[in-house]
């Protein structure tokens, strides 16, 4: 592995000929080393990773693993998977061969994660597993890792949260009257309460996405801000595009809001706040209404939760909240379910 000294600057440099991935020789050549040992280092972990050595860092695997989502991805997914790796992964395995992390390795990386003081949530934490173990999976399939660590030591945390909360009707109504001088508040709120849509579905919404004769809205996008910028993206799933039928109600806080918008043209963004926004305007009512506090996203938890207080089937639900199949609004809401129970051996009864 030849190295060089450049006379002019007194940095070293690497100069080597590899083959690439079409199977073509390319010469390779990188500048700028204060030590030879760094020219050299450069060169070997180069080649690991081009010719798909499991001798190769995890922080090269990462590299790659990242190349290969981007295209794939929505930009906010890609920003959030590139938070999550950066902050809780490379700095723990960065340096290490993909070769030289065992499931012992990946034990040890948990406890460090559990035991932070950060207190990360249960849902946190099997989030940021599942980020290592999708990296070892790649390296699995292209770059003929053996097997997967983070598959063998077992995953940390829980997909849901053991407690859910949502709001009643009656607590909704004391919200939304503490935040009822702001019209746009008022739309907002209600429109998420009784529709159950996802916050992002809801700021990307304009005006002619609403059928007030018929008293619906047409869900076919979703709205991100990252790095300052609007983002009109398309929605979570596949099966998030959908028509959700409103309360007559709901359609005419719309139109009132509407019509004292200024210079508005139907196909623009109808509410043009932040996600910051509806979280200062959540904390705003629930401090005047003395509510409990819950998330946004825990609206759309509320309207699921109303829906199978009335008795409506699982699969109405599922296809209302825009899920990709009925499995996933089974496994969000089943704990909900049981209260039913007393209700439907009374009505077996009934029969007798």
């Amino acid at each position: 592995m030849p190295t060089y000294k450049d006379l002019k600057t007194g940095l070293w440099y690497c100069k080597f000929v590899f083959t690439d991935w079409t199977g073509k020789k390319t010469q390779k050549k990188k500048m700028g080393f204060k030590l030879q040992k760094e020219a050299k280092a450069y060169e070997t972990e180069f080649l690991s990773k081009a010719h798909a050595s499991c001798d190769m860092l995890f922080s090269s695997l990462v590299e790659l693993y990242m190349e290969d989502c981007k295209p794939r991805l929505k930009p906010t997914t890609y920003a959030n998977k590139q938070f999550l790796i950066g902050t809780h992964v490379l700095s723990y395995f960065g340096n290490t061969p993909i070769n030289k992390i065992f499931a012992t390795t990946i034990r040890q990386w948990q406890t460090t994660l559990i035991s932070h003081p950060a207190g990360y949530s249960e849902t946190y934490l099997k989030t940021v597993h599942n980020q290592v173990s999708a990296i070892f999976n790649f390296a699995c399939k292209y770059y003929r890792l053996p097997e997967n660590p983070a598959r063998i030591c077992g995953s940390m945390g829980k997909k849901n949260a053991d407690c859910m909360l949502f709001w009643t009707v009656d607590e909704f109504k004391k919200f939304v009257a503490a935040v009822s001088d702001k019209i746009v508040s008022t739309t907002i709120f209600n429109l998420l309460f009784w529709s159950g849509m996802r916050s992002g579905e809801m700021l990307a919404l304009t005006l002619n996405d609403f059928d007030f004769d018929a008293n619906t809205v047409s869900i076919s996008k979703n709205y991100a801000r990252l790095d300052n910028e609007d983002l009109i993206l398309e929605p979570k799933t596949p099966k998030s595009k959908r028509k959700v039928t409103l309360p007559p109600f709901v359609c005419d806080l719309v139109k009132s809001y509407a019509e004292k918008l200024v210079d508005y043209e139907p196909d623009e963004r109808l509410f043009t706040v932040t996600k910051h926004y509806l979280k200062h305007e959540m904390s705003r009512g629930c401090k005047k209404s003395g509510v409990k506090v819950i998330r946004i996203h825990d609206l759309r938890h509320s309207h699921a939760s109303l829906l199978i207080e009335m008795g409506f089937s699982p699969l109405l639900i599922s296809e209302r909240l825009g899920h990709e199949d009925i499995k996933t609004t089974l496994q969000t809401y089943s704990h909900l379910y049981p209260n039913k129970q007393g209700e439907v051996a009374e009505r077996l009864q009934s029969f007798f």
